[in-house]
């Protein structure tokens, strides 16, 4: 993946979080930043309803899709599957910390076992022409040294991965949550600005404990690329600047919280005529406007006339109306 500022920023894949409404909701802020899909299971996409877990709007561009598995033959097929709907790259999961997950035998779990990650690089790699990228922690448990960290990438690299997306913690496979394995473990930002110095000649980006554009920038002096997640989603419109930041878009406006929620509007009036509920998309908006007056009725009114059925965007008329 060529270097420079194409993808210099993502919001992170999070489960519950980043369905096919948030992204649209984000695109509604910046028109540059990768996003990415919600993880999907191999077993789901090869047998479970595909329109449901992998379809997405045009508008979502540039996007990537989240496999979790370990079965190398399976992760091939799924990246095949997701270059036929027209994603623009698949990333594997070798990050998340869950029991469930771990029970799968994917996640943060395969970074003891690179060389199993090695066959399921190579064998996506193999299988289409898109990026293969690869989010993995620093480190698991008590293997958790650089030179660990190191030797993992420099499997992983050799096997044609194209970008590195690197949680800046370790995670613990048993004894925290996944929420706690966000937070506990400290950041080591120091780890992932001494891999790409190390190794320029990877795509190296940094994800963990990333706030506001402010501090993606800071990492960018270090790193390709910045990853933000949970504040993202808190707030949707830290990325409304990004094109114009972090991207160097001098065409790009910053975008208004204001604007973006106008501009949903003919995005719910198409999920409500195809048998959703406007709900799908008020619920990512909630975390707007933290601080203004009428905040509090905003919300309320998102939240509770959101799941009425037959209601459209109207609703987010009258909910931007009770801001003060």
């Amino acid at each position: 993946m060529a270097r420079g500022r194409l993808r210099a920023l993502s919001v992170a894949p999070m489960m519950a979080c980043t369905d096919r409404h948030f992204r649209v909701v984000c695109r509604a802020f910046t028109k540059h930043a990768l996003l990415y899909s919600e993880m999907v299971t191999t077993s789901a996409v090869l047998h479970g309803d595909r329109p449901l877990l992998l379809g997405f709007s045009p508008t979502e561009h540039p996007l990537s899709l989240q496999l979790g598995g370990d079965d190398p033959t399976a992760l091939a097929e799924c990246a095949r599957v997701a270059a036929d709907w027209g994603y623009d790259e698949v990333n594997l999961n070798v990050g998340c910390p869950s029991e469930r997950v771990q029970s799968g035998n994917f996640g943060a779990c395969l970074m003891l076992r690179p060389d199993l990650v090695v066959r399921c690089v190579e064998a996506m790699r193999a299988a289409v022409d898109l990026p293969v990228t690869v989010k993995h922690r620093i480190g698991v448990d008590a293997q958790d040294s650089y030179a660990d960290l190191r030797g993992f990438v420099d499997a992983v690299a050799d096997a044609g991965a194209d970008r590195f997306s690197v949680h800046a913690r370790k995670a613990w496979l048993s004894g925290l949550s996944p929420k706690q394995n966000r937070t506990v473990p400290p950041l080591r930002y120091a780890d992932v600005y001494r891999l790409r110095q190390e190794r320029p000649d990877l795509v190296i980006e940094l994800n963990g404990g990333v706030l506001d554009l402010d501090a993606a920038l800071e990492h960018l002096r270090h790193v390709d690329a910045v990853m933000i997640g949970r504040a993202a989603y808190d707030d949707p419109s830290l990325l409304g600047a990004a094109d114009r930041r972090v991207f160097g878009d001098g065409a790009a406006p910053d975008v208004m919280a204001e604007d973006a929620v106008g501009r949903l509007a003919d995005y719910v009036e198409q999920v409500v005529r195809e048998g959703g509920r406007a709900h799908f998309v008020t619920r990512h908006l909630l975390g707007l406007f933290a601080g203004r007056p009428g905040v509090r009725r905003y919300r309320q009114i998102l939240s509770t006339e959101g799941v009425r059925p037959g209601a459209g965007a109207e609703v987010l008329a009258r909910a931007l109306g009770a801001l003060g």
